[in-house]
């Protein structure tokens, strides 16, 4: 049987930007084994799997899977997978609609289309879970694995720390973009610290001086050595995890605006929008972006053993 594939690159407006990601629309009969060894052949930071949803109201069931592993839940691979479903022709749900619900083991994950002049160019995703705040790590072990100094940790507002909206990710500011900039994962001390309260990745950033009270702007790098991503070129779970921190730490308002770039130094510039909406004391984390689509296909797997 010959299955299909389509790929994207998230948050972004052009091809060979952002975050690419393949999705293998045939999933149904495959098994975790056989996704996990796709997931690593296309080699990208992560790759869905379509298959029928349990639930009929539901838009399908999607499984996420790095090279290395299957996660809970993602972010660039929810507004891809949305985007590319949404262009498919035979997709049950594609036409005429504003929303996708997908399966996915954090539990549903609600996704808002995003159109322009009638056609679906990119997702927004509300995250799953509500923030959740774990381990705090030292500014001099989040430094080391970063390649940096303790100099180049921000603390004014928190400590590096591990936090989570659906996936977790050691979350640290750095003083400036400079410091941003020279950035590099220590692979010795990321072994130390991952993984960690289910963290297996840095998401370092810095705030951009150019920010007003109606939107934040941050510029970030996230790092997964340990996963076997070097640097992750857009991370919308680590971008809702981060933006759910900001606004719980800070002032109270019913609602924030953030824009976050990534990618720039790796040259794939991204492109993440995010809002954080407070009600009753209820906080709801919203990642979405721009998508393009790059390539489709078709395999087939030969190997029984697989």
């Amino acid at each position: 049987m010959k299955r299909r594939y389509v790929t994207a690159d998230v948050f972004t407006m052009q091809m060979f930007g952002g975050n690419p990601l393949a999705v293998v629309l045939d999933a149904e009969g495959l098994s975790t084994a056989q996704m996990q060894a796709i997931a690593l052949e296309f080699n990208y930071s992560e790759t869905t799997f379509v298959l029928p949803p349990k639930n009929a109201g539901h838009t399908a069931q999607v499984r996420i899977f790095t090279p290395r592993a299957e996660v809970p839940f993602a972010g660039h691979p929810n507004v891809g997978t949305a985007f590319l479903l949404a262009s498919q022709e035979h997709f049950p749900m594609a036409a005429h609609v504003q929303e996708f619900l997908f399966e996915e083991a954090a539990g549903v994950v609600r996704m808002k289309l995003l159109w322009v002049d009638g056609v679906v160019v990119g997702a927004e995703l509300r995250a799953p879970e509500a923030l959740s705040r774990r381990s705090v790590v030292s500014p001099a072990l989040a430094a080391r694995c970063l390649s940096l100094t303790p100099q180049d940790i921000a603390g004014g507002i928190h400590e590096p720390q591990i936090v989570s909206v659906g996936l977790p990710f050691l979350v640290v500011e750095l003083v400036s973009r400079a410091a941003l900039k020279k950035a590099s994962p220590n692979f010795t001390a990321c072994a130390e610290v991952f993984p960690k309260d289910g963290a297996d990745a840095v998401f370092a950033y810095t705030r951009d001086a150019a920010s007003t009270t109606d939107e934040s702007v941050l510029h970030a790098r996230m790092f997964a050595p340990t996963d076997g991503v070097v640097e992750d070129p857009a991370t919308g779970s680590a971008t809702g995890a981060t933006i759910a921190l900001l606004a719980s730490l800070g002032a109270s308002v019913s609602e924030r605006h953030w824009r976050i770039h990534q990618g720039v130094d790796m040259g794939r510039p991204s492109l993440l929008m995010g809002r954080t909406v407070t009600k009753a004391g209820h906080m709801d984390v919203y990642v979405g972006g721009r998508c393009v689509a790059v390539m489709e296909g078709r395999f087939e797997l030969r190997d029984p053993t697989v």
